[in-house]
Parts: structure tokens; sequence; C-alpha cells
């Protein structure tokens, strides 16, 4: 297994209930393809780079976890037609 780091912008304009099942729903995609969740940093609300979907803002997550190198395209598949995931990125973590 290699660790993985997920960040995960989510829409600023849900309540903190929506914004919170957004961000367990991601933690249940890795725990289904076999990840093991390390940890979760909330960055909270950032001003986006550049506009994306009539959008100025966005929570920031990043989600560090365990998993096999297969198990990463299923994961992004589905993040891919998550609701009120604006933009995430999966990178793969340096061994120290």
């Amino acid at each position: 297994m290699s660790k993985y780091e997920l960040a995960v912008v989510v829409n600023a304009q849900i309540d903190d209930e929506a914004r919170t099942a957004v961000v367990d729903r991601c933690k249940a995609l890795i725990e289904r393809y076999d990840g093991v969740i390390s940890g979760v940093d909330d960055w909270g609300k950032k001003k986006l780079a550049y506009e994306i979907q009539k959008m100025n803002e966005g929570f920031y997550y990043f989600i560090k976890f365990d998993a096999e190198g297969s198990a990463i395209a299923e994961i992004e598949s589905r993040m891919r037609i998550m609701d009120n995931v604006i933009r995430y990125l999966c990178v793969k973590q340096e061994e120290a």
C-alpha cells in the first residue's frame, strides 16, 4: 500500500450538515476500496484562484490515506460525479 492525499474543494454555498456529509462520503469511498484513512485536515473557507461554476469560494479538505494503486482510478471516477465537489486532486505522497 502507498500513501496518498486527496484534496477536495467543496461548494461554499451549502450548509454545514451537507458539507460534512460530502466529506463523510469521500471518506466512505476511500474505505470502500480498502483504503485506510490516517487523517483529515480541514482548511476552512478559502477564496478560489479563479471562478469555478460561478463560485469564488470553497471549503478545502485534505484526506490522507493508504491504498493500493488500483483503487485510485476507482476513487477518482466516483469523485468526478459527486455532488457539491467543485474540484479534487489525488496525489501520491513521497516516501521519507
